[in-house]
């Protein structure tokens, strides 16, 4: 049973590394290959530009949740982690072979803001589909420690993304880069997707899933009907989370760009370093959580991302040395930890096996975009309005309404509805 459950939560974790870094790839390439289809602008606009198009793929996420949520809580889990990685590997696809705006106009934005749909649908569907595998695969006693693990491989796939990255900025040169090398990335994702494919399908299914039985439908209406609370208390916590890990991650690459002066290659080590740090973090506060609690962890984040936001990113913002840099970001991010950790688990305790996966899925994609995927939409158009630190006091009120969340959600750790061990 424990090897079962061993190579249960690792297949479902590296498909979920897989679906992160394809994801990723955009925002870490997004500086190459704005160009390429919005090029009468300055750098600022351009990045605008295609942040509207990376938020337009949030939008698609509450679709994603509540389809392939449904489909999750129906067919069973490893259907919907299998459905999920086949959207991603299409859109990949399309961005790979994407013409530019000097050959088709606008046609070109237009068949990226598909792609970044379809990718949208998958992600939106991944992070229910994937949470509620992990943390329903997971022993009770180590429940928080192996549920890490979803972010532990999400920002795996960031790392991924950033370290392809680094190699194609040391093998091509900048102009190389803009003109052809962006797509190289893509093309990696979308075949490695096959392979997650091929791995997804042979997976176990849960015992929670198995035991349903006859299973009660799933479905938007009844779950805001039985768990209105929950849910509200889940699109809260998801809102001000993400907010701040998009804020922290894939903003902060463009931030040291775009405001420290630093070089767009300087920036990707930067961050590739702050980001591994901050994937191993996860393993480790994942089991402080099987010991004090979720709660403890969560109000940690919350108090503490209130405090550190603003001036964390005024400093960064006069950052001439990389060392300073990286040890400047390493703050929020270890204190994001405590609530990354946990992210999935604790919304997946709160709901019943019937309904689990649309439980987690629908309230956090709804959270997560109207918060999270305009985060870095917000953050430049502060920039471009020549009010930049209002970004920063933005990011301390939005964690303000998910530490309102916190403190209303009750000790999962005690309460959980997962009850197979």
């Amino acid at each position: 049973m424990q090897r079962k459950r061993l190579v249960s939560i690792l297949g479902g974790s590296a498909g979920n590394l897989v679906e992160w870094y394809d994801w990723y790839a955009y925002s870490a390439l997004s500086i190459y290959f704005a160009g390429a289809f919005f090029p009468k602008a300055d750098q600022t606009v351009q990045l605008l530009s295609t942040a509207a198009i990376f938020a337009v793929g949030f939008l698609m996420r509450p679709i994603g949740a509540y389809v392939m949520g449904i489909y999750g809580d129906t067919r069973g889990r490893k259907a919907g982690l299998a459905l999920s990685v086949v959207l991603m590997c299409a859109g990949s696809l399309l961005i790979a072979a994407a013409p530019t705006y000097a050959q088709a106009g606008l046609g070109a934005p237009a068949l990226l803001l598909f792609a970044r749909m379809l990718q949208g649908l998958s992600v939106g569907g991944e992070y229910g589909a994937s949470a509620t595998y992990l943390s329903e695969m997971a022993s009770r006693r180590h429940r928080g420690f192996w549920s890490s693990f979803q972010y532990f491989t999400l920002i795996g796939g960031q790392l991924l993304a950033l370290a392809v990255t680094l190699v194609l900025q040391s093998l091509l040169s900048e102009a190389e880069l803009r003109g052809w090398g962006w797509r190289i990335p893509f093309a990696i994702g979308a075949g490695l997707a096959v392979l997650v494919y091929l791995l997804r399908r042979g997976l176990a299914e849960t015992a929670a899933f198995e035991a349903l039985g006859a299973r009660a439908k799933s479905s938007a209406l009844g779950l805001w009907r039985t768990y209105p609370r929950e849910f509200v208390i889940v699109a809260l916590i998801s809102g001000g989370g993400s907010c701040a890990f998009y804020a922290y991650t894939t903003y902060m690459q463009k931030f040291l760009v775009n405001t420290s002066g630093f070089k767009p290659a300087a920036a990707t080590e930067i961050m590739t370093a702050a980001l591994l740090v901050f994937m191993l973090a996860q393993p480790l506060l994942g089991a402080v959580s099987d010991r004090v609690g979720r709660k403890p962890m969560l109000l940690l984040f919350g108090v503490g991302g209130m405090l550190v936001s603003a001036p964390v990113f005024s400093a960064i913002a006069g950052a001439r040395d990389w060392e300073a840099a990286l040890g400047l970001v390493l703050v929020p991010l270890l204190l994001l930890s405590a609530y990354t950790s946990i992210s999935g688990l604790i919304k997946a305790e709160l709901f019943p096996a019937e309904v689990r996966t649309l439980g987690v899925a629908l309230p956090y994609a709804i959270g997560n975009t109207v918060l999270g995927g305009t985060a870095e939409y917000v953050a430049l158009w502060f920039k471009a309005s020549g009010m930049e630190a209002g970004f920063y006091w933005y990011l301390t009120g939005v964690l303000a309404l998910a530490t309102l969340g916190f403190a209303l959600l009750p000790e999962t750790k005690r309460t959980s509805l997962i009850t197979e061990d």
